[in-house]
């Protein structure tokens, strides 16, 4: 926005200036033409617009200054693009050199003629304000067509393609897999069933294949610590029974028991 109105101060200084000076030098007097005829200087009076065309439409090319400045004034609010920034500010410069002059100078109001005073040759006398204005219509074109836009973006420009997120699976799955073992390492610690089973598994793993029919070690050591708490809780019955109804049996068949297996062994 500084730089947008830093350049219309200048162009519109520039061409209050050089008019002013027009106006109090050239005025009823002859032209003065500089380097051989190539240049110029000559006060004139302008109804039209730049280039002195349409001159019998001053009220339309006044509104239509107007508009001009609120319209830039307006999209100056967005402006991030220095080249953008120079351009606008020469159209609003040069539209508000000309304006001034449609609002201040004779014959009225809305209707006050434009001084111009640079010549070229077979081209129209004009002055500083329309040099701004053209200028920058043709940057206009220029970034327009360059693609570059207010914002300082430019058109076609592609979005940076976002990084691609790192793959966790593997880590996730090693790290369950740690874990799992770090279990199994426990329960095999706080129970001798387990550690023998696992040492079991060890030995098999060690040792190759293993027949179908083979029952596996984690379950040997299973049945093995199940059949030994078995084994000490059925010992105490069949104890119990060795001194009771059994004992009494052998006692009262006595030496009948003993003679009646004897025959057996004669035939």
């Amino acid at each position: 926005m500084g730089t947008l109105v830093a350049v219309a101060l200048t162009a519109l200084a520039l061409d209050v200036v050089t008019k002013v000076v027009v106006v109090a030098t050239l005025s009823d007097r002859e032209p003065i033409r500089l380097l051989g005829g190539l240049l110029t200087l000559r006060e004139t009076r302008n109804s039209g617009a730049a280039f002195s065309i349409g001159t019998g439409y001053t009220i339309v090319f006044t509104l239509i200054a107007c508009g001009v400045v609120v319209a830039i004034l307006r999209t100056a609010r967005n402006l991030r693009s220095l080249p953008w920034a120079v351009c606008l500010g020469l159209l609003l410069g040069g539209a508000v050199g000309n304006l001034a002059d449609r609002m201040l100078r004779a014959p009225a109001p809305l209707k006050g003629h434009v001084v111009d005073w640079i010549e070229l040759p077979y081209w129209p006398v004009f002055n500083l304000a329309d040099s701004a204005i053209v200028c920058g219509g043709v940057l206009a074109v220029v970034l327009a067509a360059r693609g570059l836009q207010l914002d300082g973006t430019r058109l076609g420009d592609e979005e940076p393609d976002e990084p691609d997120e790192p793959d966790t699976s593997g880590s996730d799955a090693s790290g369950s897999g740690a874990s799992g073992a770090g279990t199994g390492e426990g329960d095999a610690a706080g129970d001798p069933a387990a550690r023998e089973g696992a040492a079991g598994a060890r030995e098999e793993a060690s040792a190759g294949p293993v027949p179908a029919d083979a029952a596996p070690a984690s379950e040997r050591a299973a049945s093995a610590a199940d059949g030994g708490s078995d084994g000490r809780g059925g010992d105490e019955p069949a104890a119990s029974a060795g001194h009771g109804p059994a004992e009494e049996g052998g006692t009262a068949a006595g030496p009948g028991a003993r003679g009646s297996a004897a025959p057996e062994e004669k035939s």
